[in-house]
């Protein structure tokens, strides 16, 4: 078993702050899936607002990305991106059995470092 690694997690500011919880269930195969999420991280990354993402997916095709953003104009900024509204629909078309999109305001966070 591997650990997860520090890199893996993003580097987010105090809160408070914004997450949008992305649960998902894949299709099967990656019908240009990876390039797409990339792009949408790429994407994401630039949009004011944006402060980090997190994701990770199981064997059995289910995963969940996390991605941070400073207020709710920036996610509702984000939702609107044209390239993102169109991700949005081959998902739903090619990619996702099902999903699930949950929004939280951040209130607190706290960790462990070795």
């Amino acid at each position: 078993m591997s650990l997860p690694s520090p890199a893996l997690f993003a580097h987010l500011p105090q809160p408070p702050y914004y997450i949008v919880a992305f649960s998902s269930c894949r299709t099967e195969g990656d019908n240009g899936y990876d390039n797409m999420a990339d792009a949408m991280v790429s994407l994401a990354s630039q949009q004011p607002g944006f402060l980090g993402v997190e994701s990770a997916r199981g064997i059995d095709g289910f995963g969940i990305t996390n991605s941070y953003w400073a207020d709710k104009d920036s996610i509702r900024a984000w939702k609107a991106v044209v390239s993102h509204a169109a991700a949005q629909k081959t998902g739903r078309e090619r990619w996702y059995e099902d999903y699930q999109v949950r929004i939280a305001r951040v209130e607190r966070a706290y960790g462990f470092d070795r």
